[in-house]
């Protein structure tokens, strides 16, 4: 297939797709569960803490008991290295990663 810019085009296809996983990340908590919007990172990046939409500050053992209990939109607690661990959903959204939120 000559002629194609298949950089341009695969471009194309992932913009398009960052911009509809905004529009669903945005959308998908209608039930109104709290969201982190802000996290404390140790010297050497380890998120120790959260901080909720309405102002709650979290530790990280609190804040594990309240996705497990499904009061957190955005977020999934999985199991591994021997422990429960948060992190985001895989939305596609890179500036709603725990990691990227803002600190407290």
């Amino acid at each position: 297939m000559e002629g194609k810019d298949f950089e341009k085009i695969y471009e194309e296809y992932k913009q398009q797709g960052e911009q509809q996983a905004i529009v669903e990340a945005t959308d998908s908590n209608r039930e109104g569960k709290e969201e982190f919007v802000a996290v404390r990172k140790k010297d050497d990046g380890d998120i120790i803490a959260f901080k909720t939409d309405s102002g709650r500050e979290l530790d990280y053992i609190s804040a594990l008991e309240e996705a497990k209990a499904g009061n957190i939109a955005h977020v999934d607690v999985f199991h591994k290295y021997g422990r429960d661990i948060i992190r985001s959903e895989p939305d596609g959204v890179k500036e709603n990663n725990l990691d990227n939120l803002p600190e407290f």
